[in-house]
């Protein structure tokens, strides 16, 4: 790898939330010049990054002319123009994730016929276009209860997804093309983040595990290292270097699996970014998954993924029932827990569900750090 004084180049970043806000902080250490371009002057990024360009990044336009501003472009959220994108690296920007890669990302029904194509293991799938033609299939039998419906395109944040238990549930079924998944009996839920540089080296963060609320379809806590055993964990990390390597990716993949109730790991869907599911690298790893994409896509050597201290993290999730200016409530009295870390993402109006911040536990004890956890979920609300 030669030296390409990268301290010199500027680096664009597609979107200004959470991850662009916690990708700029690692930046700024190295003094390295960042741009993001996002909706609102007052993204959660906007207190660490001083050029923000506001506009849609979903706009041809628009982000073709942000390219023009950097020499190398990221994102940190797959809804963006990719033709821009495509024309901007045939005139010789730099772009990760390849905008050709992402397009497969971005929509569902693509991934799951890469994943068939490079014989990776995730569960079986049939593609319809409407609500009408997924009746149909259940009406002939080709589609059986349970099953799951996924949006191809724009789904986030456990938007865009259906789960159908039985005929009572149809009505739930989205009117848009989609994906149907034959419904997993889940074991458990884990997220391997991998990451890759410009020669094609690649290393994993210790697999995560992955706790979600069944209303929401979000994450509401992590556990690292997963409560899995050694054979199982380096099988997730093979998974997750062969998919990384599949897509011909240089920076971070998120990998999202299900671990069924065979011990079978299967690949749920993927992430080319930082992901929620490795906030706490930034405390509990020696370098962190916003450090490892810098170094990725900079072309910089990839650094240590080796875990410091075990770590459980808390999503902070808008209250239900609760619309408006965010408070936190409790906030004091839970930053008197020892090992707890604090990340507010500085989202000015709180909605239920939103992702509103989060909090790393470090401990030497997975239990102890557990135990932690639960009295930081009673005791600290996010309302208004």
């Amino acid at each position: 790898m030669k030296a390409n004084n990268f301290y010199n180049k500027k680096l664009g970043i597609l979107g200004g939330g959470q991850l662009g806000k916690m990708l700029c902080i690692p930046a700024a250490n190295w003094h390295l010049k960042t741009l993001i371009l996002d909706p609102t002057a007052d993204c959660p990024a906007s207190i660490v990054c001083k050029n923000i360009h506001v506009g849609n990044f979903t706009d041809y336009d628009t982000v073709y002319k942000f390219g023009q501003l950097v020499d190398i472009i990221t994102i940190e959220i797959e809804n963006v123009n990719v033709d821009a994108l495509i024309k901007l690296k045939q005139e010789g920007k730099t772009v990760h994730p390849d905008p050709f890669v992402l397009r497969i990302i971005q929509d569902k029904g693509l991934q799951k016929e890469f994943y068939a194509q490079n014989k990776l293991s995730s569960p079986p799938y049939i593609l319809c276009e409407n609500k009408n033609e997924v009746i149909e299939h259940i009406e002939t039998g080709k589609i059986t209860f349970p099953f799951v419906q996924k949006l191809r395109t724009a789904g986030y944040d456990g938007k865009g997804v259906s789960v159908i238990n039985t005929a009572k549930d149809t009505h739930k079924l989205m009117n848009a093309p989609c994906v149907i998944e034959q419904k997993v009996s889940i074991k458990k839920e884990l997220s391997v983040i991998a990451a890759r540089d410009v020669d094609g080296n690649v290393t994993c963060f210790t697999p995560t595990e992955m706790v979600f609320d069944d209303d929401a379809n979000l994450v509401t806590l992590l556990i690292c290292p997963a409560q899995i055993n050694e054979s199982l964990a380096q099988k997730a990390e093979a998974l997750a270097k062969e998919t990384i390597n599949a897509f011909g990716i240089v920076g971070l993949l998120a990998v999202e699996l299900f671990l069924d109730m065979n011990d079978e790991l299967l690949i749920n869907e993927v992430a080319p970014r930082p992901h929620n599911s490795g906030h706490h690298t930034i405390e509990n790893a020696i370098t962190s998954q916003y450090e490892q994409q810098l170094r990725a896509v900079m072309g910089l050597p990839l650094g240590s993924t080796e875990t410091i201290l075990p770590a459980v993290m808390i999503n902070l999730l808008g209250e239900a029932g609760y619309s408006g200016p965010v408070k936190y409530q409790g906030i004091e009295q839970c930053m008197a827990i020892d090992g707890a870390k604090f990340h507010i993402y500085g989202k000015a109006e709180t909605k239920p569900f939103r992702k509103m911040g989060h909090i790393t536990i470090i401990d030497k004890s997975i239990e102890n750090a557990l135990k932690k956890a639960e009295l930081i979920q009673k005791t600290l609300k996010v309302i208004c």
